[in-house]
């Protein structure tokens, strides 16, 4: 801190200057879709940008025929993006190098820092603060979604000290952050070796089951009505509608949604329930096929057709024993052997899935099973021991020092 302290004393004694956003960094130019034939590109959507290591991950190849209609931006390397749809999940990046001229949703404020005025790296952390945050929270409008003009994102005002001290705050908090995500490997081969230890002790418990006499039933005849795929539907202004990276998870997130073509007396036909259970129809990972998310409420969002429900028969079978049954390595067995490649992509038929035989034990039977699982599922996911509580940890350091560091004295004109 004292290198910073020296440089802000030597090169800006009476204090830093502020300007809005939009004075040092200019916006994204439109796509024009008409002039780009069969080209492809990657799309950037909202939830390509993850919430906590601010990288870029899944994104679609989309051409002029299969763009969505918020695919317009065309994004350059060292370009800063920020979510303005529900803008308090924070979701912003840095655009590398493998992006350069890709394609950003509408939903993004683009971000192209003059680099004689903010170096690249500065404005990013500076997204990152709590005062940022809660200049979003008090500027947000409501509407189907909470979102944050355009506009109120670039009249944001930020410090813009001389280039040598944002260079060196920048250097201090990239340090914090090689750190993180060195230790966000090792954690990674922590979780996956956890989630093998569950997986193991997962499949000993079910087969125990269906070693004892216990009975194969279809799963078409543990449901209370049969297995429905959503609908098709464009992007719009109807009913919401979730996404396919809602079913990232045991439990269907259901802030992963945009809003659909649907009115809303059609999209209730569709509309999620708790008790339900989704899985992808199809992936491009014969792994992550018919992978299983429960509903644990009702909600107001619809479910597409690149979804297919369940919907358990409470008398035959509980929501949490069908998922970790659907989960476990026999039937995963079963998924893999049916599952057919088409377009790049693996899929399954509703009646393939109808007809997989799941391990049926009496309801006691299912309820400690359940039990068991439940206990040891929390023991291996407690995210507050080891690596996962150094990594919190490590990450609240960064904050602090990052909130610190971007805190400068204003000057007075």
């Amino acid at each position: 801190m004292s290198r910073i302290d020296d440089l802000v004393r030597d090169l800006c004694p009476n204090g830093v200057p502020y300007r809005p956003l939009g004075e040092v960094a200019s916006k994204a130019s439109s796509i024009k879709w008409s002039l780009v034939g069969h080209e492809e590109f990657q799309y950037i959507d909202l939830t390509s940008v993850d919430r906590v290591t601010h990288r870029i991950g899944e994104t679609a190849t989309v051409t002029a025929a299969s763009a969505p209609s918020r695919a317009q931006q065309i994004v350059h390397e060292g370009d800063v993006i920020f979510a303005t749809t529900r803008p308090t999940q924070m979701r912003w990046a840095v655009i590398p190098a493998e992006y350069n001229c890709q394609i950003a949703s509408t939903g993004f404020s683009v971000l192209r820092p003059n680099t004689a005025i903010v170096i690249t790296k500065f404005l990013a952390h500076l997204l990152g603060t709590e005062t940022f945050r809660q200049y979003v929270e008090g500027n947000q409008v409501a509407g189907n979604y909470p979102s944050i003009p355009d506009g109120r994102v670039r009249a944001y005002r930020i410090p813009v000290p001389p280039l040598d001290v944002q260079r060196e705050v920048v250097r201090i908090l990239d340090h914090f952050t090689e750190l993180e995500a060195e230790l966000e490997a090792e954690l990674e081969a922590e979780l996956e070796a956890r989630r093998r230890q569950f997986a193991f002790y997962s499949d000993r418990l079910l087969n125990s089951a269906s070693d004892h006499d216990i009975a194969m039933v279809p799963l078409r005849d543990l449901l209370r009505e049969p297995l429905s795929n959503g609908r098709s539907v464009r992007d719009g202004d109807g009913y919401p509608v979730l996404r396919l990276t809602a079913l990232r998870g045991p439990v269907v997130d259901v802030t992963e949604q945009k809003r659909g073509a649907w009115p809303t007396d059609e999209g209730q036909r569709f509309r999620i329930e708790a008790g339900d259970i989704l899985v992808a129809r199809g992936n491009g990972s014969k792994d992550r096929l018919a992978r299983a998310a429960m509903v644990t409420r009702t909600e107001e969002v619809a479910f597409p057709d690149i979804m297919i429900r369940m919907r358990p028969h409470p008398d035959k079978v509980s929501q949490r024993y069908l998922y970790y049954a659907w989960e476990s390595s026999p039937v995963r067995a079963v998924i893999e052997q049916k599952a057919k490649a088409s377009s790049g992509a693996w899929k399954i038929s509703q009646d393939d899935l109808a007809s997989i035989p799941i391990a049926l034990p009496s309801k006691r039977d299912q309820e400690r099973i359940v039990a068991a699982l439940d206990r040891f599922d929390a023991l291996v996911n407690d995210l507050s021991l080891g690596l996962p509580a150094e990594l919190n940890a490590r990450r609240k350091q960064y904050e602090y020092y990052r909130d610190k560091l971007l805190t400068f004295p204003e000057a007075v004109a």
